[in-house]
């Protein structure tokens, strides 16, 4: 038998999936769905009719939640197709760094210093209203291993 004492993990994985499987009948319009290993909001979606050889189709047309990226598919109704996990999250603003990294603190007090600042508009608007001295709440949104801020908005609880 092999010797244990020289086996070494640097991490592990809980080995769970990012996705589930969902029955593209049961997808629905503003709901998420895997498209070109790529996660998406479904922005539209038609079902055509059975043809002779029995199976409904529906065309499903998604935005890439991250990039807006649009894609499209065509799947039999009866199939499954993969859903994507989706968290978001509020992370309160406390800085921006010179490298173009956030600071952001959850609702425990955990600061996190991994994301950078969101490219276009959001990220625009961000640096004017935090270089303004606003409290901001950056709405984070995780999926399939990726993180981006999606939405900001003027922390009004601190007013209270």
């Amino acid at each position: 038998m092999a010797d244990i004492e020289d086996t070494h993990f640097e991490t592990g994985d809980s080995g769970a999936s990012v996705t589930y499987p969902m029955q593209c009948s049961a997808l629905r319009k503003n709901g998420f769905v895997m498209l070109k290993a790529r996660p998406c909001k479904i922005v539209e979606m038609s079902t055509s009719k059975t043809g002779k050889h029995g199976h409904a189709k529906v065309h499903l047309v998604g935005l890439d939640i991250f990039n807006g990226k649009k894609y499209e598919d065509i799947c039999p109704s009866t199939h499954n197709m993969d859903v994507p996990f989706v968290k978001r999250e509020d992370y309160q603003l406390t800085d921006i760094s010179d490298d173009g990294y956030l600071c952001l603190m959850s609702d425990n007090g955990d600061l996190r210093e991994d994301l950078k600042v969101p490219d276009g508009e959001i990220g625009q608007q961000l640096k004017t209203e935090y270089d303004a001295g606003k409290e901001l709440l950056c709405t984070v949104l995780k999926s399939c291993g990726e993180e981006c801020v999606i939405a900001i908005k003027t922390n009004t609880a601190l007013d209270k």
